[in-house]
């Protein structure tokens, strides 16, 4: 007795098909239960699971010996998402679901007894005797909801999947890169758990039918159930109505920290904060998300199949199926180089793909260990990581905006005389030259006057920055020769056409690079952050208080 279901594997955030096979010799003496095709522990643990879900479930596992293969036998699998598919394949093997489709269509030159369905529901099924109801689809030839007399056909769709111990489902990881694998396939749907069902249903073509119990899959797969697949999910009004959480205008003073985050978000530049503890520079980075240009329906969906294949959905996306804000991703400063950029036996996405068309926010970067910040420098330039192993290479997109924050000294304060500023130094030689190189705009965060503090919010609103942001980035993207891309992403080339200097310009930038000894790497971050400002201010050319305003922010080539 051989059955065959389909299911996937995550590869990075995309998915590869998986053919569960499974093979029951039922004549065989030997009770024995084997699953074949490089299976981690978890998924060689789904055997114990599926025997209790399907006990419980009013079904039975089949005796003798019981082969599962998961092929391709050469890509590793990992998690529980085969527990379904592989319970699914044991009751095909049994008889007791028909891989069998019998459409209406054929019902008319076919005889009642070749027509008849070898498959039965199971006592204990939890589903009730069918009712003699057409389940056809809207153009009455069965194909509309994937339905047939007899149920689903198992062949149209792709499994996912953990059991309970008493049949009921939980959610899995990928099931956005599942959809689209099964859609590309031309598979009719994908038979998910409840809670995956919308995720699933972003994608469009694909019929998605979320389940609670391993009995209500048998019910849909031999009639009992009618197959509700969930509504389409929609995209562009979810990502319409999305709202930044924090608004700039609760921030008291640091107007001129605002006015650099303004031009570091118009123009997708990195930024770090340098100020004492307690000026603001967390709640501004957190901020920073709600004055970028909203989420393009494409970059939602990028960003949901990292999240998804992470694991990593906030609760209140994966009910919406679908993330609808640009990611603020924040981890701790004992984080390792792995949890930063990605890796593990099965690479994973890291905290620079999870913040991927988002922001990575290092806060008190020096306290970061070196190696871990080196390992930012080549991500920084080709906004993807690429995570080698013995078996694959998976590359993972990182196209992020790095905000960092830090204080003078490990104490926290500004220092006020020699020792202290001896101290500052030493402080900031934490951080390598080559990465402040990467980073276009250094700002101080002074201590905000207790007069701002006591005061009612008087400064700028995220809402009023958000403006001035989106037309700067019109702007960016009218340049038929950038293509489109963000001021911070133009090449050499692209800036000698672009970013044409007046005069006075030229000079103080020419000026500025001989008293400051800036590299040629920041040479061309002043540049950028200059072709900025001027698109802030509405300026074909670059005149010199742009170029004034672009250095200015090389606050840390002076002290490094």
């Amino acid at each position: 007795m051989l059955a065959r279901v389909q299911s996937y594997v995550l590869h990075g955030i995309d998915a590869l098909p998986v053919e569960v096979e499974i093979d029951c010799d039922i004549r065989n003496s030997e009770t024995k239960s084997m699953v074949v095709g490089l299976p981690d522990l978890a998924v060689k643990e789904s055997i114990e699971r599926v025997k209790s879900a399907l006990a419980n479930s009013g079904f039975t596992f089949p005796g003798g010996r019981v082969l599962i293969n998961l092929a391709p036998a050469e890509v590793k699998k990992e998690g529980p998402l085969y527990d379904l598919p592989i319970a699914v394949g044991l009751l095909l093997a049994q008889g007791v679901l028909s891989p069998v489709r019998v459409r209406k269509d054929l019902e008319r030159a076919m005889s009642p007894a070749a027509t008849a369905s070898p498959g039965h529901a199971a006592k204990g099924a939890g589903a009730g005797p069918t009712n003699g109801a057409d389940r056809s689809g809207p153009n009455g030839s069965g194909a509309g909801s994937g339905l047939r007399d007899e149920g689903l056909d198992v062949r149209d769709l792709v499994f996912a999947g953990e059991l309970a111990l008493d049949g009921r489902l939980r959610p899995v990881k990928g099931v956005i890169a599942m959809a689209a694998m099964a859609k590309a396939r031309g598979a009719r749907g994908v038979v998910v758990p409840k809670e995956n069902a919308a995720e699933a249903a972003v994608v469009v073509g694909i019929e998605a039918i979320g389940v609670s119990t391993l009995a209500e899959v048998v019910g849909l797969l031999t009639g009992h159930l009618e197959a509700q697949p969930h509504a389409p999910v929609d995209v562009v009004g979810l990502l319409r109505t999305a709202e930044a959480p924090i608004d700039f205008a609760d921030v008291r003073g640091q107007e001129a920290v605002k006015r650099a985050l303004v031009v570091a978000a118009a123009g997708g530049h990195n930024i770090i904060m340098l100020g004492p503890a307690g000026t603001g520079k967390t709640m501004m980075a957190r901020a920073l998300a709600g004055i970028l240009p909203a989420l393009t329906p494409d970059e939602a969906l990028e960003v949901t199949r990292i999240y998804s294949a992470a694991g990593a959905m906030p609760s209140g996306d994966q009910q919406r199926g679908l993330v609808t804000t640009r990611p603020v991703r924040s981890p701790h400063h004992t984080a390792s180089g792995p949890a930063i950029v990605g890796g593990g036996a099965v690479p994973r996405p890291g905290e620079i793909s999870l913040a991927h068309h988002g922001v990575l926010f290092l806060d008190e970067l020096p306290e970061f260990p070196r190696d871990v910040l080196e390992t930012l420098r080549q991500p920084l330039e080709e906004r993807s990581v690429t995570i080698a192993r013995s078996h694959s290479a998976v590359k993972f997109p990182a196209n992020f905006m790095l905000v960092a924050a830090m204080n003078p000294t490990p104490k926290g304060d500004m220092p006020a005389d020699e020792v202290g500023r001896r101290a500052m130094d030493r402080y900031l030689a934490k951080i390598s030259g080559p990465l402040i190189d990467r980073i276009d705009i250094h700002v101080e965060a002074p201590a905000v006057p207790f007069r701002q503090l006591s005061g009612a919010p008087k400064g700028t609103s995220s809402a009023q920055m958000r403006d001035m942001v989106s037309k700067a980035r019109a702007r960016q993207i009218a340049r038929r020769v950038s293509g489109g891309l963000p001021n911070a992403r133009l090449t050499g080339k692209m800036l000698d056409q672009l970013a044409p200097f007046s005069t006075d310009a030229h000079q103080m930038l020419a000026q500025a690079m001989g008293e400051l000894g800036l590299s040629a790497r920041a040479y061309d971050k002043i540049r950028r952050v200059a072709r900025t400002i001027a698109d802030l201010d509405g300026s074909e050319a670059i005149e010199a208080a742009h170029v004034a305003e672009a250095v200015s922010y090389r606050l840390l080539d002076r002290k490094v």
